[in-house]
């Protein structure tokens, strides 16, 4: 750096002295001009959700917001923006600057599932986006309604007059139960509802006799004994359900979780990942976030944000391959 001594400026060469010094010794003298990665973060980051406040993705965004807030020294504020679940956040997001200071709470069913459901061009791909981390995992669960007496798989292939809820268009628990049931050979009349809550509702009050609903929201009412848990959709047992059975163990090929991750626009500095990597897994570790998962019942699936590209496509391609085997339309028409 080159500093010019005028007569204005008058700077005594004790001064000139000092200030070389300090540039010598890695000091941004003029505030400006620096290598912006290597000072990350300058500013609060902002954290896109595209759900709407108060649900799950919501309460990861602020849990992991907050860990990570504490770690970097700079406040992260999440910023709810619902719709299209949560491809136009996401697109938004992917379309900014990529120094690190926007980021957005990924679902895996808007990459995996939601592609199967509309147009090409209202699609999200991961090669948008560079992913930070992976962060936990949501199962889904089969319910039936208490009143209707089911209790197996084998109970609902003979059930009379089946009437079953599903909960949203292109979401995880739409795919797991279609594709059961074509592979099951279940029979029944579709109620469709915008949401697992009012499908849930619904079971309870057997107006529909079963539903795929997230464990989160079903667990209360399987711990009353409103609703019966016939099976889960992860590869292994869930831990907050150990007796209730996998369909993978039942002899159904359909491995459908909701696995979320952290993101932000393509093309981060490699020194900004790291650090926001290093905020994320010091988020993770805290005594307050692994409370939260378990009050939530949250699976960790905290794994790099190369391996959740690797996986979430794999899986959008399975799903692929399932939905057009079965002849599925998850469109709603």
């Amino acid at each position: 750096m080159t500093f010019t001594i005028t007569r204005r400026t008058a700077l005594s060469a004790a001064a000139v002295t000092v200030l070389l010094s300090a540039t010598a010794c890695g000091g941004n003298v003029s505030g400006g001009g620096g290598d912006e990665s290597a000072s990350f973060p300058q500013k609060a980051l902002t954290l896109t959700v595209g759900q709407a406040a108060g649900g799950s993705t919501d309460l990861i965004a602020r849990a992991v917001g907050e860990g990570m807030s504490e770690d970097l020294g700079q406040p992260v504020s999440v910023v709810n923006q619902p719709g299209a679940n949560g491809a136009v956040a996401t697109k938004e997001v992917a379309g900014k600057e990529a120094d690190g200071h926007e980021l957005v709470l990924l679902n895996a069913s808007l990459i995996t599932i939601t592609p199967l459901a509309v147009p090409d061009q209202e699609a999200v791909e991961l090669e948008d986006l560079d992913v930070i981390k992976g962060l936990s995992q949501d199962d889904y669960v089969l319910v039936a309604s208490e009143e209707s007496g089911l209790e197996s798989m084998e109970d609902i292939q003979s059930a009379e007059n089946l009437s079953y809820g599903t909960t949203g268009v292109g979401t995880g628990s739409q795919l797991a139960q279609a594709i059961l049931f074509a592979e099951a050979e279940v029979e029944g009349t579709e109620v469709p509802f915008d949401s697992g809550s009012p499908a849930l509702t619904a079971v309870m009050g057997n107006q529909v006799q079963v539903a795929t609903i997230q464990l989160g929201e079903a667990k209360p009412q399987i711990d009353a004994g409103t609703v019966t848990p016939i099976m889960t959709f992860s590869e292994e047992r869930n831990d907050f359900l150990p007796d209730t059975p996998t369909a993978t163990e039942s002899g159904y090929d359909i491995p459908v979780s909701q696995y979320r991750a952290l993101a932000a626009p393509k093309g981060l500095p490699e020194e900004t990942k790291s650090r926001l990597v290093e905020a994320v897994d010091a988020a993770l570790a805290t005594d307050s976030y692994q409370s939260f998962n378990e009050e939530n019942l949250l699976t960790p699936h905290e794994i790099s944000g190369e391996e959740v590209t690797a996986e979430w496509n794999d899986l959008r391609d399975r799903y692929a391959e399932l939905v057009e085997e079965y002849d599925i339309s998850l469109t709603g028409e």
